[in-house]
């Protein structure tokens, strides 16, 4: 440990060379915020396909179906899936999407029923403009994810055109579910009038609920064989395994990011070791005249470590708060298939931004650190 009355010295040889002590923070700071938008990807990706113990939502797709424009279900089935054991409820929904590909700016519209929307999303919705009382209103009225609202500009009261449907933004609601930030809610009649083949009874998927979450497998199965021999089966899911099913090509390209991650980590490892190593030779006899007022050999060691991790700590704060600023002001996403995956820029990517650049710091330092730490006065004296 370094006593705090030694931090003064610390900060001295670290402001002393400014132009290297500044590059050597940007290049830290630049990797960081790669390093916490890979993180923050990565966040995405989990909080979009990780299964837990407490879902219970089920996707009934078309089977051999991807983009939502080629799915089309008869709506009759609700009736159907609502006999299968263990079936808690359903939900007819129509998505239009302006973009099937992967994308980082698509409008996603979800056609509901406006009492089945009450009833089963109102409720995981906090409104932070505008009321559902309002959509329920007007027929071309939508509810709009507050990260879609920020990232288009829009607010209570504008209209807007996406894939051909010309929509009022009736109010704009956070929720803690992914699929919900980037999505326009708006009457299941409407969306179906609006677009297509423009005419009721066609849904592209059922969201269904289950009575109990460990039975998700066996209902699932359940209702494809319910449908198997009809015209138009279907493929049933955990929707947060549909997700992954579906955004697979999206996984698989946040999941190369990775590596472009650690390669950022180990060229910031060199790049402060460099110049650290390039400090401390330039600071040979004065380690001399250190040791001759009575700093031991391991007390100037920790000063040196005590250096990597301040400059490490420094360019860490300075790139996260970009890369976290970036994040929240530009709302990214990748979608694909009329599912998003929302780049989220948790506490926990923050710490471990922040905890990654002070151990970059510290084993940056270590290897100069005891150099100088078993390098004898005569020595340091006789260095050029």
């Amino acid at each position: 440990m370094l006593a705090p009355k030694y931090v003064p010295l610390v900060i001295k040889q670290v402001v002393r060379h400014r132009t290297r002590t500044l590059l050597t923070v940007a290049g830290v700071a630049l990797a960081m915020f790669l390093f916490c938008a890979v993180q923050a990807m990565q966040a995405g990706v989990k909080a979009a396909t990780q299964t837990t113990a407490k879902d219970t939502t089920l996707v009934v797709y078309r089977e051999n179906r991807f983009c939502p424009a080629t799915s089309r279900l008869p709506q009759f089935y609700e009736e159907r899936l609502r006999k299968v054991p263990g079936v808690a409820s359903v939900v007819p929904v129509k998505i239009v999407v302006t973009n099937c590909r992967t994308s980082l700016d698509v409008i996603t519209y979800r056609g509901v029923p406006e009492e089945d929307f009450v009833r089963d999303f109102a409720p995981r919705m906090h409104m932070i403009a505008g009321s559902v009382a309002d959509w329920r209103k007007r027929s071309d009225a939508a509810l709009v994810g507050e990260v879609l609202a920020a990232r288009r500009g829009w607010k209570v009261g504008d209209r807007f055109d996406a894939a051909g449907v010309t929509s009022y933004v009736a109010g704009i609601m956070r929720s803690d579910e992914a699929q919900d930030q980037n999505v326009a809610y708006v009457h299941l009649p409407f969306l179906q009038q609006s677009t297509g083949l423009k005419k009721l009874g066609v849904v592209t998927q059922f969201n269904v609920k289950v009575t109990d979450p460990s039975q998700l497998k066996a209902v699932a199965e359940a209702i494809d064989n319910e449908f198997r021999a009809d015209q138009e089966p279907t493929y049933t899911s955990p929707e947060k395994a549909f997700v992954a099913r579906a955004a697979s090509d999206v996984i698989e390209i946040v999941g190369f990011t990775r590596i472009l991650g650690f390669g950022a980590l180990v060229a910031v490892l060199a790049l402060v070791a460099n110049a650290i190593v390039l400090s401390v030779q330039d600071r040979v006899r004065e380690h001399a005249v250190l040791q001759t007022l009575g700093f031991r050999t391991g007390l100037i060691g920790r000063l040196i470590v005590a250096e990597g991790l301040l400059i490490g700590l420094i360019g860490g704060t300075v790139g996260t708060a970009i890369s976290v600023a970036v994040m929240k002001w530009g709302n990214f996403s990748l979608s694909t298939e009329g599912l998003s995956i929302q780049f989220m820029t948790t506490s926990n990517v923050v710490l471990a931004g922040l905890t990654v650049s002070v151990l970059l710091g510290l084993l940056a330092s270590l290897v100069p650190a005891w150099q100088a730490s078993r390098r004898e006065i005569t020595q340091c004296f006789r260095a050029v």
